[in-house]
C-alpha cells in the first residue's frame, strides 16, 4: 500500500501543481519509508509518463521568421536577397577576352579545313554557360570577332620575352624542370592542347619559370604541331624538347597581374560528326582490289604494337620505312580503344601520306596508294 502511494506521488509531479491544497502527510511518510528523495529526471522519466518531447520547448515558427527578418534588415539586407545573385553580379558576365585567336576545346586535334557534316548536341549550347562569353558559339569553336595587328602582337610578345636567354641561363632552367619530380608539370593527355590548359600553364606562371609538359598518347605523333600552339595560344617559348617532354617559358618580363583573360569552359562539348575515314573501295581501287588489300593487311606481321597513353614520337617514320619494302603495313593497336585507333590513322593518313582501308578488332591496315598519289602528296607538301 505505501508503495502504490509512492507510485502516485512521482506521477504527480508530471502533472501541473496546485500549489492551493496541501501536502498529505501520509503521503511524504510513504516517501521517507519506500524510496530515496526524488530526483528530477526520476519525475521526467518515470512511468507511464514518457519524456516531454523537444519540439514544445521551441517558439512557435512565426516567431523565428520575424526574427530572421529583423536580423536581416539590421545586416542591411532585404527579405529574399541571396549571396548567389551578389557573387553573379561582381563577376561581370559575360567575360571579354582579347586573346586573337579562335576558342575552342582542342587547338592541335582538330582540323580547321575539314568541317561536320552533323552535330551531336544543338550549336546553341556552348560549353563557357549561357551568357558567360562575349562571343557566338558555333558547333566547334567560338570565333574571335575583332581582327588583331599581327606586328603588333609579335612587338607585345617581344616586350615579354625581353632579352633572349644566355646558354647558361637554359641550362639552369633545363636542370630546374625537367625531371620527373618537378612540381610545375601538367599532363598533355589524347585532347592535346586544350582550351583550359591555357589557364593552367598561367597559373603556373605565376611562381615559376618554366613549366614541364608531358605528353602523352594519340598528340605525341606530330610533336611539332604541339609545340606550335603551345607557343602560338600561351605567348611562351619552347626552351628544351626531349621526346615527349617539354618546357615552355614564360619570359623575362612577364607580369602575372597582366595576364590575359582566359574564359574556362564548363564541359566538354560533343565531337561533332565528320564523313567516314574507311571508304567501302579505297581511292585508285576496285571492290576486289580493296577487298584483297585488306586481307592481305590482316595476314601480314605488324610493324609495331602500340600501347594506350603511350609515346609515338617514331611511328611516323617506321611506317615511311616500312612503306620502303611494303604495300600494305599493320599496326597493332590492342588495348588502345576504338577512338584511338581512329586518331592515329588520320594523323598517319596527313603524315605519311597514306590511305587507311581497314579499322576492326583494334588493327589498322595502311595502304601507301600508288605511286602518282605518292608523288602528288610530297609535291603539295613541298609546297606548302
Amino acid at each position: 500500500m505505501l508503495k502504490l502511494f509512492a507510485w502516485r506521488r512521482t506521477t504527480s509531479r508530471g502533472l501541473p501543481k496546485i500549489t492551493s491544497l496541501p501536502s498529505s502527510p501520509m503521503l511524504c511518510v510513504s516517501r521517507f519509508l519506500s524510496h530515496s528523495p526524488l530526483s528530477d529526471e526520476e519525475d521526467i522519466y518515470d512511468p507511464p509518463f514518457s519524456p516531454t518531447s523537444k519540439t514544445l520547448l521551441k517558439p512557435p515558427a512565426g516567431r523565428q521568421h520575424k526574427k530572421k527578418n529583423e536580423q536581416k534588415k539590421a545586416r542591411g539586407g532585404k527579405k529574399g536577397s541571396s549571396n548567389v545573385l551578389d557573387s553573379r553580379n561582381a563577376l561581370n558576365f559575360p567575360v571579354k577576352s582579347d586573346l586573337p585567336f579562335d576558342f575552342k576545346y582542342s587547338y592541335s586535334e582538330t582540323n580547321p579545313d575539314v568541317k561536320p557534316i552533323g552535330f551531336r548536341e544543338p550549336p546553341r549550347f556552348s560549353p563557357f554557360g549561357p551568357g558567360r562569353l562575349d562571343r557566338k558559339w558555333t558547333g566547334t569553336s567560338a570565333p574571335a570577332e575583332e581582327s588583331v595587328d599581327s606586328e603588333k602582337l609579335a612587338e607585345q610578345r617581344k616586350k615579354v620575352f625581353g632579352e633572349p636567354l644566355m646558354e647558361e641561363e637554359i641550362a639552369e632552367l633545363v636542370e630546374k624542370y625537367r625531371h620527373s619530380d618537378c612540381s610545375r608539370q601538367i599532363n598533355l593527355g589524347k585532347g592535346g592542347v586544350t582550351h583550359n590548359m591555357l589557364e593552367d600553364i598561367h597559373n603556373h606562371w605565376k611562381r615559376a619559370e618554366a613549366v614541364r609538359i608531358k605528353c602523352l598518347g594519340v598528340p605525341t605523333l606530330d610533336m611539332d604541331n604541339v609545340c606550335f600552339h603551345l607557343e602560338d595560344k600561351s605567348g611562351g617559348m619552347i626552351i628544351y624538347r626531349q621526346s615527349n617532354v617539354l618546357l615552355l617559358y614564360r619570359g623575362r618580363n612577364y607580369d602575372p597581374k597582366n595576364r590575359p583573360v582566359i574564359p574556362l569552359m564548363l564541359w566538354k562539348p560533343y565531337a561533332p560528326i565528320y564523313p567516314k575515314l574507311v571508304k567501302p573501295v579505297a581511292d585508285g581501287l576496285t571492290f576486289d582490289e580493296t577487298k584483297e588489300m585488306r586481307n592481305k593487311g590482316l595476314n601480314s606481321d605488324p610493324i609495331m604494337k602500340l600501347t594506350r597513353n603511350g609515346v609515338y614520337v617514331n611511328v611516323v617514320d617506321r611506317v615511311r620505312d616500312a612503306f620502303k619494302t611494303k604495300e600494305v603495313v599493320r599496326l597493332d593497336c590492342a588495348h588502345v580503344g576504338t577512338s584511338d585507333c581512329k586518331r592515329i590513322g588520320v594523323k598517319l593518313r596527313d603524315l605519311v601520306p597514306c590511305i587507311p582501308i581497314f579499322f576492326k578488332d583494334e588493327q589498322i591496315i595502311l595502304w601507301r596508294g600508288r605511286n602518282d598519289q605518292i608523288y602528288s602528296s610530297s609535291a603539295v607538301e613541298l609546297a606548302a
